[in-house]
């Protein structure tokens, strides 16, 4: 693992994303390294190609005094902005052990009360290390991905991620101090549609950790993603390798989504945005509109084809 320190020249960045109006990103790159990780294609911008993502990590060495600056201009132009640590690397990965940037920006944005949501999105349970300054914002907000309860199958893609154990403990720890959470299941791994006990376990654990509000995105299968996630499955069954084909077809994802929403309703869960997103082709609306009537939540899936596996 490569760790260069460098200097950003801005740390707020105005986002796309529905529910974000600003992202921070204080690391580019990802330790984690997640055969599926759509956020692979940063490396452009630091000279790394795609198949390196997972070696490095671009440590921004200024982002908390660049918070610092940003927050104050942002704070009388738009105060009630929404914020999201992070978009596009892990604000809880390894190297913020050491570094302590994120822990920084949040303690820049406690002591401006920022009043608009500070939301908070990592696969580490050193996110807990936080809760003191998390505890100190007018509205935070804090999201685990968590893709499945199996940590072998989590150590298969999440290639060096914490186990998928540990994060669901994290998350019963962020609630039990009082601080709002939410699971995000993305990507939704393919292989469920066929094993819906899964989802449903999952989905189980997510409400018994405390966590009432869930985000769904389906795997993202664009080439560039492919190019990662084709050699981890190189030495799969021809089973698995064709669950990740099917994958790409609207029948699978629609009969996918129709899951999610019986399972949420199910076990009281919130669905963010009202949708199961599906980034290659925008944001898709829930399925469940317009699902045919083999895949209704009121009929039973009788497809009983190969499995898929995680994004």
């Amino acid at each position: 693992m490569r760790v260069i320190e460098t200097e950003a020249k801005s740390i707020m960045v105005a986002s796309k994303l529905p529910d974000a109006d600003f992202v921070l990103n204080p690391y580019t790159g990802c330790a984690f390294g997640c055969s599926y990780c759509y956020a692979s294609f940063m490396g452009k911008y630091v000279g790394e190609p795609v198949e390196a993502w997972g070696e490095y990590v671009y440590v921004k060495t200024n982002a908390v005094e660049l918070a610092r600056q940003e927050v104050e201009s942002k704070l009388s132009a738009k105060g009630d902005a929404t914020l999201l640590l992070s978009s596009v690397t892990d604000p809880y990965q390894g190297v913020e052990s050491k570094y302590r940037i994120t822990r920084g920006i949040l303690e820049v944005l406690a002591d401006a009360r920022w009043p608009g949501t500070v939301g908070i999105l990592t696969k580490s349970p050193l996110v807990t290390r936080d809760i003191d300054v998390i505890s100190r914002l007018p509205r935070p907000s804090v999201g685990m991905t968590v893709t499945t309860t199996d940590d072998e199958i989590s150590r298969w893609l999440e290639v060096r991620a914490p186990k998928a154990t540990a994060r669901l403990r994290a998350l019963r720890q962020l609630s039990d101090a009082g601080l709002p959470t939410y699971a995000f299941v993305g990507p939704l791994l393919p292989h469920f549609r066929w094993q819906p006990e899964l989802l449903d376990s999952l989905f189980r654990e997510i409400a018994e950790a405390g966590v009432r509000d869930i985000y769904v995105e389906h795997i993202n299968l664009k080439a560039y993603i492919r190019s990662r996630l084709e050699p981890r499955l190189a030495n799969e069954p021809p089973e698995v390798q064709q669950s990740y084909v099917a994958a790409r077809r609207d029948d699978h994802r629609t009969a996918l989504t129709v899951m999610v929403e019986s399972l949420r309703t199910k076990y009281g869960l919130g669905l963010r945005l009202d949708e199961v997103l599906y980034h290659e082709a925008g944001v898709a609306r829930a399925a469940v509109k317009t699902a045919p009537p083999e895949v209704r939540s009121d009929a039973p899936l009788k497809d009983k084809g190969p499995r898929e596996q995680p994004a």
